[in-house]
């Protein structure tokens, strides 16, 4: 596979092209060995493209998986508690866990347990690959990516969608690159507030 196109948000490539080099290359290395013909696995049962051959997300998200783990990337959490009160979130929101929980309890309030999960993470880089419905990806970019950031674990998180080239060879409903950079592009510079590198992926 190649990269079509990328979109830097927050100057999220240029951080990675002057600080971690090594890394950007290394990810491009993975989408290049990608073979997509491989994946092209899936028999349609939909209407419109009944009988065709199509890619396969599952085997796509296969490949990623056991190419980014073989470089060691690797899946990490962000756990955090939260509570009905908006006033408590404000204050713990920035807290570490167990000091979030703490000040909850304090407050006579109920702290609830919550986390965020990233399939690969190394040296405060994140990478999520999706192939999923539309509002996988705007948790990813909108919730995950930004929770990471937030509480120091990140500086820059990365998202590898299919161009609507690729997408058109997959299921329905699946994101592709130009609509999401649109909906980024809609909320303003500064939202998600956190560095981000939308990649554009083609077979």
């Amino acid at each position: 596979m190649k990269i079509a196109e990328t979109y830097s948000h927050l100057n999220g490539l240029e951080f990675l092209l002057v600080h971690k080099p090594d890394l950007w290359k290394e990810i491009q290395n993975v989408i290049e060995s990608v073979d997509a013909e491989k994946c092209r696995t899936k028999i349609s049962k939909e209407k419109t493209m009944r009988g065709k051959v199509l890619c396969s997300p599952i085997d796509l998200n296969k490949n990623f998986d056991s190419l980014l783990k073989a470089k060691n990337w690797h899946e990490s959490r962000v756990s955090y508690w939260v509570t009905k009160s908006e006033k408590l979130i404000r204050k713990t929101l920035t807290m570490p866990p167990e000091e979030q929980k703490k000040e909850i309890e304090a407050a006579g309030e109920s702290p609830i347990f919550s986390y965020n999960q990233t399939d690969f993470v190394k040296d405060r880089v994140a990478v999520e690959v999706q192939f999923g419905k539309y509002s996988f990806v705007a948790y990813d970019l909108f919730v995950k990516h930004l929770a990471f950031y937030v509480s120091d674990f990140i500086d820059v998180g990365i998202e590898i969608l299919p161009m609507k080239s690729l997408q058109s060879q997959m299921s329905s409903g699946v994101a592709y690159y130009e609509g999401e950079i649109y909906n980024v592009i809609r909320q303003g510079r500064g939202v998600p507030a956190v560095p981000l590198v939308i990649i554009g992926i083609a077979a």
